[in-house]
C-alpha cells in the first residue's frame, strides 16, 4: 500500500519559515518524481513545486521562486519544501504527491498518489 505522509505544517508570523516533510512508503521512491501542491482560500488547489525523480531538475511556481525550494532525499524517501519568507497569501492545506514520470510534471493529471496534506498558516 503506497502512503504518503505530509508533516512540518504550523503557524507562522509573516517573514517566517517552515520545512515541510513528506515521507513515504509502499513505492519505489527513486522512480517517482514528487510534487507539491497547495489548497489556498478561494482557490482552486495549484502546482507549487516539483522534483525529477534523480532530483537532477526542478520546477518552482513563479509565485514561490526565490521564497521556496524542493528538495528530496532517497535514503529517508522524503520529500522536503523549504518555505521562507512566508506571506499571509501562503496560506493553505499543502499536499504532496508521487509521479511516475521522468520529468518534472506542473499538472495535478500526472501525479498517481496522494498525502493528506498539512495545514500551513501565515499570519500578518
Amino acid at each position: 500500500q503506497v502512503r504518503l505522509v505530509e508533516s512540518g505544517g504550523g503557524l507562522v508570523q509573516a517573514g517566517g519559515s517552515l520545512r515541510l516533510a513528506c515521507t513515504t512508503s509502499g513505492l519505489i521512491f527513486s522512480t517517482y518524481g514528487m510534487g507539491w501542491f497547495r489548497l489556498t482560500p478561494g482557490k482552486e488547489r495549484e502546482f507549487v513545486a516539483a522534483i525529477r525523480r534523480t532530483g537532477g531538475r526542478t520546477a518552482h511556481a513563479d509565485s514561490v521562486k526565490g521564497r521556496f525550494t524542493i528538495s528530496r532525499d532517497s535514503e529517508k524517501n522524503t520529500v522536503y519544501l523549504q518555505l521562507n519568507s512566508l506571506k499571509p497569501e501562503d496560506t493553505g492545506v499543502y499536499y504532496c504527491a508521487a509521479d511516475w514520470g521522468y520529468d518534472v510534471a506542473t499538472m495535478e493529471a500526472a501525479y498517481e498518489y496522494w498525502g493528506q496534506g498539512t495545514q500551513v498558516t501565515v499570519s500578518s
